[in-house]
Order: C-alpha cells, then sequence, then structure tokens
C-alpha cells in the first residue's frame, strides 16, 4: 500500500509535475492556499465517470482531446491521460491531484521540485518545463475556454 501523503515529481504529459493523492500536502509544497482546488488526473474514461458526469452534448469532445483538463459542472477539473509514461504510475491509482512542480506564482525550479519531491519519477527523456494544459469549463448546454 503506497502511503497517500507522498508527493511524486514526474514528467506529466503536459510538464514537469508534482502529484498525489493528499490535496493538503500538495498545497503545503506548493506554498499555495489549500482552498485552491487541484486537478485530478486519471489513466480511463472509466475513473473519469466515477468522478464527474461529462454532459452529453460534450462527450466526442471529452473523448476526443488530447491533453486538455475540463472543469466540470460538479466543479472538478479532471484530464485522462493517455499513452504516456504518466499514464503508467497513474494507474496504480484511482486518481492523483495533479500541480506544476515550482513555489506558486514563481517559474520552474528543477532544484525546488527535487526538493520539495518525496519521490522523484525519472525517465530518459528527463524533465522538461512545457506549457500547461489547455482548461475548459462545461455546463450542460455551454464549453468555455479558460486558458
Amino acid at each position: 500500500m503506497i502511503d497517500k501523503d507522498i508527493v511524486f515529481l514526474a514528467q506529466t504529459d503536459t510538464t514537469v509535475g508534482f502529484l498525489s493523492q493528499n490535496p493538503l500536502r500538495l498545497a503545503e509544497v506548493k506554498k499555495r492556499d489549500s482552498k485552491q482546488p487541484f486537478l485530478l488526473c486519471v489513466d480511463s474514461f472509466q475513473k473519469q465517470k466515477k468522478l464527474a458526469r461529462t454532459p452529453k452534448k460534450f462527450r466526442a469532445l471529452v473523448r476526443r482531446s488530447q491533453k486538455t483538463t475540463f472543469l466540470y459542472p460538479n466543479a472538478k477539473a479532471i484530464r485522462v491521460v493517455k499513452d504516456t509514461a504518466h499514464k503508467q504510475l497513474l494507474k496504480k491509482f484511482d486518481f492523483l491531484y495533479s500541480t506544476s512542480a515550482n513555489e506558486n506564482k514563481k517559474p520552474f525550479s528543477l532544484d525546488y521540485a527535487q526538493e520539495k519531491a518525496d519521490i522523484m519519477i525519472k525517465t530518459k527523456e528527463g524533465y522538461h518545463d512545457n506549457s500547461p494544459s489547455p482548461l475548459i469549463k462545461l455546463t450542460k448546454h455551454q464549453k468555455q475556454i479558460l486558458r
């Protein structure tokens, strides 16, 4: 059994990220308000369905999207990860909270990220900081691009 307070440092499908099952621990590592929600990463649509219902109008959009986070009507931000090493980590969990591996409102620093992580997961490509995933808010009848 893996401790739920562990913070992983991993190359996600979009950027270098901190991942954990404990959002309070992530808030502490990021030095940000614990009331600000984190996005959830899952490895399959079956797991996503357990967390949020996708409005019927947008089901095809969600299925076909690549590296996109959706904010659902229940206020959960969820990204289904496809075909990466990140997905292999997610298979071991129902979900992981995810955030970029930097101090709140500051640029990425590998030294900071390595210092704060409990477990570092490295791939042969190493760590590379990219732009975050697009974020689309879904309501029953509308979609709104937030970033």
